[in-house]
């Protein structure tokens, strides 16, 4: 377990908070390998009925840290970012979101394969991937488009648009917003302990009949997906634009 992912268990809920706040809650490598190992456990774990995944009141995260995406890139599906993808998507137990502040790239795809998301009303939810010369990932190019429409989804995906948790919660991409980011970690936590106090095996039973239509497609949409994002990690436009990110100034893709 790395110190930048804290972990806390009571009454039947455990509690995955991100804490780098210095960098803006960015992931590393062993960070997406702690996440992954909490949620494989918590989904074998009879103790743990509930997930929460949530990070500080200012910030959920700023995404993949970009330097990590430079010098290493992920390549295959055994990587740290899939291998957490799938323990995301292949948890058993229900996973609550609690979103405050910025929630950037795969801070907000990670939210289409929770089970309920509580965002704050001004929370900034984003996903740069065109603008790192990279594509949609975990799902995105499914879900989005039909949950918010083709229209609105090629402004969020392709122009690389921000949206409020307001918006995000009156299109479907979260449950609820609420006034600031203390209260939507409160209500997070209030979701959460009535999950687990309910039958636990009609809980389980619920989320996978819920899940189950088009479920195959979802998990080859992502491997697609995932093999396309490990590509361009390695092209000439992708490695201009996250270089350009790091020495902050503007890409340029002229000679592209």
């Amino acid at each position: 377990m790395t110190e930048h992912v804290l972990v806390d268990r009571e009454a039947g809920v455990l509690t995955l908070r991100l804490d780098r706040p210095d960098k803006k809650n960015a992931l590393t490598p062993a960070m997406y390998s702690a996440l992954a190992d909490a949620l494989v456990h918590a989904g074998t774990d009879p103790q743990v009925r509930v997930v929460v995944i949530t990070g500080g009141p200012d910030c959920f995260t700023s995404g993949n840290d970009i330097d990590d995406f430079l010098h290493t890139p992920p390549v295959d599906q055994s990587s740290p970012v899939f291998l957490f993808m799938w323990a995301l998507f292949d948890c058993r137990k229900p996973v609550v979101a609690a979103v405050a502040g910025p929630a950037v790239g795969i801070g907000t795809t990670l939210l289409l394969h929770c089970d309920l998301v509580y965002v704050a009303q001004d929370a900034t939810l984003r996903m740069p991937f065109v603008n790192l010369g990279l594509c949609p990932e975990y799902g995105a190019s499914l879900i989005v488009p039909r949950l918010v429409g083709h229209a609105r989804a090629s402004r969020l995906l392709l122009l690389s648009e921000a949206f409020t948790g307001q918006q995000a919660a009156d299109w479907g991409i979260a449950s609820e917003a609420l006034p600031n980011g203390p209260t939507a970690l409160a209500r997070a936590q209030e979701a959460a302990r009535a999950l687990a106090a309910l039958a636990p095996g009609a809980v389980t039973d619920s989320k996978r009949l819920a899940r189950s239509p088009g479920r195959e497609e979802l998990r080859q949409v992502i491997v697609d997906e995932g093999a396309v994002f490990a590509e361009r990690l390695r092209s000439p436009e992708a490695v201009e634009a996250l270089s350009a990110f790091v020495e902050r100034r503007a890409p340029d893709f002229s000679g592209f």
